[in-house]
């Protein structure tokens, strides 16, 4: 609910500062024993130096000391009432959430998604059997209207109840993600009131002048390799840049004005960050930035639009930045080999021209529903991860070529009905997963013609089927659903002659009882009454 202190560490500082504002604040306490909130290293060089994490007070008062150094007008009066002012939204936002509660999870949210798409679709075939309902003969045709309009509203509400839940959750979810935003605005402007300030005292114009020139603050000397390429690269337009095995622990901030660059790689150093400058980059199509100590992504790669290729395995990613879904030229996405537990909800409705998404060797649980908008996808690899399932909807990606499910282990027990939708596909594993039976419509993969199936305790097909390859259980499967669907036409078939005799018998008893009963009006009626009829009389 704070504002992670990796990602806003001014504004944490700050909160934590202000009695008023800082969590567990009481008033009457000093500056000194406020705890402040603690963060692990940046991602990248932020305007001031987080504290290393520790829960000792004294550690906290030398930590805050410290940062005081680092900001020596931070605790000037007038500094910190403007910052005061400038988060008050902040403060309030955070208050209404924390009543709200906790961020809902990506497994939360991708249901409650899917749920309402369940239920949308449930309504729209209650309406439509409404539409259809045929009229009984002794119902006004007006009052049939009125009886389908009530009955309507009704469904439509029982709907709306039944929405309601997971409307909330994702309207909690939209509400964090609108307070991400006010964070980035709030850290963005406690920025500015800081440089204003430092700007304004003669004693650091000097110093803030020569970082500004230099555009970068660093801990130990640029690799040589580095400063030449930039140097080469100020003068000519430099398309394609190598830096692989270079042990670089930093890329300068500088890297952002080759704009001419097309082709980055920076894999195989010990990069613990992505300088947020690399927004810059506005012509860059490849970044191949495998195998090294990236923790987190920066937000500005949503700024390259033209990216097509991105190589971010072998790293110690836990999460992908929404923004990622921003670079919607992707073609080729590689996260594989990392810690992610989860994918970004919407990454199927942005990325629809992805090709090739690899995610293996992570620890995925399930697969966000927007993954089966991906109608460019061709090649899904989904190895070592510890699924539960597949979207329902999966059936969708009718371009998939190649799918590797295997080694989910326990996890993945069963695959949905839709899946012999993808008739395009061609290589599947499903091997080490405990899949007992494959899906009815599996013999519909025409052109599959690769498969593994080892290690599951299969039962449909039989093991002596599967022996005998890819072929015979495709063919065994299409038996299968052809069996079955003659199984439901002719339960079909019985149950309208059913209705169709049932219907003749009410009828035929219907008819006779009006017949009787005229009979008996006919014969009780007094003879001097109202004429005879002459037709009855003859039937009697």
């Amino acid at each position: 609910m704070d504002p992670n202190p990796k990602s806003f560490p001014i504004l944490s500082y700050v909160l934590a500062r202000l009695p008023s504002l800082g969590p567990g604040s009481k008033p009457g306490i000093s500056k000194s024993e406020v705890d402040i909130e603690q963060p692990a290293s940046p991602p990248s060089k932020p305007l001031v130096p987080p504290p290393s994490s520790s829960s000792d007070p004294s550690s906290s008062s030398s930590a805050a000391a410290q940062i005081e150094d680092d900001m020596p007008h931070l605790a000037h009066p007038k500094v910190l009432a403007s910052m005061t002012r400038a988060i008050s939204d902040v403060s309030q936002t955070r208050s209404v959430l924390k009543t709200l509660g906790p961020r809902p999870d990506h497994e939360a949210v991708d249901k409650a998604r899917e749920k309402l798409m369940e239920i949308e679709a449930s309504l729209a075939k209650q309406l439509e059997e409404n539409v259809l309902s045929p009229r009984p003969s002794d119902v006004d045709r007006l009052e049939w209207r009125a009886h389908l309009s009530e009955r309507e509203n009704e469904c439509r509400k029982a709907a709306e109840k039944e929405k309601q839940v997971y409307k909330a959750v994702i309207q909690l979810e939209e509400m964090h993600d609108a307070y991400e935003r006010l964070l980035k605005e709030a850290e963005e402007r406690l920025v500015k009131i800081y440089r204003k300030a430092e700007e304004s005292a003669a004693t650091a114009t000097e110093e803030f002048d020569k970082n500004a020139a230099e555009d970068e603050v660093v801990d130990e000397e640029p690799n040589e390799d580095v400063i030449g390429l930039l140097h080469e690269a100020s003068g000519k337009g430099v398309e394609r840049v190598n830096l692989s095995g270079r042990r670089l622990r930093f890329l300068p901030e500088a890297f952002g004005r080759i704009r001419s660059l097309v082709v980055l790689d920076v894999s195989s150093n010990q990069l613990e960050f992505i300088p947020d400058s690399i927004a810059g980059l506005e012509n860059l199509e490849e970044l191949n930035a495998a195998s090294n100590l990236l923790e987190i992504l920066p937000d500005s790669i949503g700024l390259l639009q033209k990216l097509k290729f991105l190589n971010v395995s072998g790293n110690k990613l836990v999460a992908l930045p929404d923004a990622v879904c921003h670079c919607r030229s992707l073609v080729e996405l590689d996260v594989s080999f990392n810690n992610l537990a989860y994918l970004p909800t919407n990454i199927g409705y942005e990325l629809v021209f992805l090709q090739k998404l690899s995610i293996q060797l992570n620890k995925i649980r399930s697969l966000p529903s927007s993954v089966c908008e991906m109608k460019s996808l061709r090649s899904l690899d989904a190895h070592f991860n510890e699924l539960h399932g597949l979207p329902s909807m999966i059936g969708k990606l009718t371009s998939l070529e190649i799918l590797n499910l295997s080694s989910n282990f326990s996890d993945l027990t069963e695959l949905p009905d839709t899946f012999g939708d993808l008739t395009n596909l061609k290589e599947l594993d499903l091997s080490n997963n405990q899949i007992h039976a494959l899906p009815d419509t599996f013999g519909r993969l025409d052109n599959l013609t690769k498969l593994n199936l080892e290690q599951n305790p299969l039962v449909i097909p039989p093991a002596e089927v599967v022996k005998e390859g890819v072929e015979a259980i495709k063919v065994f499967m299409a038996k299968r659903w052809l069996d079955i669907l003659v199984e439901e036409e002719r339960k079909s078939m019985l149950e309208m002659r059913e209705q169709t005799q049932t219907g003749w018998l009410t009828r035929s008893t219907s008819w006779l009882k009006n017949y009787v009963t005229n009979v008996s009006e006919y014969l009780g009626s007094p003879r001097g009454g109202s004429p005879k009829d002459p037709f009855l009389d003859q039937q009697l």
